[in-house]
């Protein structure tokens, strides 16, 4: 049997397989930590990178957030004293940051719809940041676990994009496929409901990503239980998600989130890219305990 991720040792994630993953994140039963790192800002701290300030803080998964897949770049692991700003493209940098975290790592890549109705002006990303079969590929040649099919704020992101492109991922991606939306994007349409929750899954999507309760207006916990329930009886995850920068709000906020999402029957908290080592801290006690928690900061990564 797999070893529930909760507990599992760096050489027990680095060896699990895709399927292996999905079910071990099942069997910590709504424990899992994902923190997003926004791998252009300046580290916390010299000479280190803030993914590996977050697993430092417990965090279970790395999300990299404005990884170009064309110039793939962690702010923090190939800079130096004399050179802390240039951006030193580098093919093995998710490689060696698995090896120094003993995490599973992801990406985000965003499906775009240039014809959205928007909300809001449209920001324009780079092509390495898009959600294309060559960009899956790619990411899948540089040994990401798994891949987020969602959008930042104003970039265009919908739902009906998202649909194309986990099939997409299906076929160029091995690792595991999340999709969903945190926000609007940008776009003028619901941001998720049970019939698009069901064309994710019936797509191939392993996790649905929802906007955690308290995050989005009108998504409440009746909302959130019926989409956990009908993702589970599909077989697919959910992860709840901290994305409208409140991760940067008190340690009281983060915790009731926490507990919240936790009564729905989430499966992954996920907790933004303006999230602070504290609040990473404050949402794992919440939903887990110190115990546990004080066990994900001080395992070795060479256990």
């Amino acid at each position: 049997m797999t070893e529930r991720l909760l507990s599992a040792t760096a050489s027990q994630i680095l060896k699990m397989s895709t399927a292996e993953l999905k079910q071990s994140i099942k069997a910590s039963e709504g424990r899992i930590i994902m923190a997003e790192n926004m791998v252009i800002y300046k580290p916390l701290v010299d000479q280190i990178t803030n993914a590996e300030i977050h697993a430092g803080f417990s965090a279970d998964m790395l999300l990299m957030n404005f990884f170009d897949l064309n110039r793939p770049f962690v702010n923090g692991l190939e800079t130096t004293d004399d050179n802390l700003f240039e951006v030193i493209p580098n093919e093995e940098s998710i490689r060696i940051l698995k090896q120094l975290t003993g995490r599973v790592i992801g990406l985000n890549l965003e499906p775009i719809d240039k014809e959205a109705e928007m909300l809001e002006k449209r920001k324009d990303i780079s092509t390495g940041r898009i959600a294309t079969t060559e960009n899956l590929k790619k990411a899948n040649d540089m040994g990401f676990d798994f891949v987020c099919l969602t959008g930042n704020p104003r970039t265009g992101v919908d739902n009906k994009e998202i649909l194309e492109a986990i099939k997409l991922a299906k076929e160029s991606f091995e690792g595991l496929v999340i999709a969903g939306k945190m926000h609007s994007a940008g776009v003028d349409e619901s941001i998720i409901d049970i019939q698009t929750v069901e064309a994710f899954i019936e797509a191939g999507a392993d996790i649905i990503l929802v906007p955690a309760i308290g995050t989005v207006p009108d998504h409440d916990d009746e909302k959130q239980k019926a989409i956990v329930k009908k993702a589970h009886d599909k077989g697919a995850l959910v992860m709840s998600s901290i994305g409208t920068s409140q991760e940067s709000s008190s340690t009281h906020t983060l915790e009731d989130i926490g507990i919240r999402n936790k009564i729905c029957g989430v499966d992954i908290q996920h907790i933004g890219d303006c999230s602070s080592p504290e609040t990473i801290y404050a949402l794992s006690v919440a939903i887990r305990g110190t115990r546990h928690t004080f066990n994900r900061m001080s395992l070795s990564v060479n256990r």
